[in-house]
């Protein structure tokens, strides 16, 4: 059994700094792409950012260069630092990992429970 365990969410005013921290534990043979989605009240999920087992990440265009998402893989950890955070950066923070497990022959996309960030004054 796998599972995505999120922590680091929380009330930040405008202009803040936090940071979401998502973590894989179980009978893990290895993660691949890791990835970070967020879903406003009455809107659809997004992707937020991403990171390859290698290190390569993507951004969606309204967090370049506000956010920063990286993973240490020796932890099975993916993090995402958010800086100037702005009032609608505000939604829950799932955290999605493509994982082999010792039980499986192949991948299975695994999702955490949701993190809440509010941005407010």
């Amino acid at each position: 059994q796998v599972q995505l365990v999120e922590s680091g969410g929380g009330l930040v005013q405008p202009g803040g700094s936090l940071r979401l921290s998502c973590a894989a534990s179980g009978s893990i043979v290895d993660v691949y792409d890791m990835t970070w989605h967020r879903q406003a009240p009455g809107k659809q999920r997004e992707l937020v950012a991403s990171v390859s087992r290698g290190g390569r990440t993507n951004y969606a265009d309204s967090v370049k260069g506000r956010f920063t998402i990286s993973r240490d893989n020796a932890k099975n950890t993916v993090y995402l630092q958010m800086n100037s955070l702005k009032p609608e950066d505000t939604a829950v923070y799932y955290c999605y990992a493509e994982v082999r497990a010792v039980v499986d022959i192949r991948r299975r996309d695994y999702w955490g429970q949701g993190t809440q960030v509010t941005v407010s004054s």
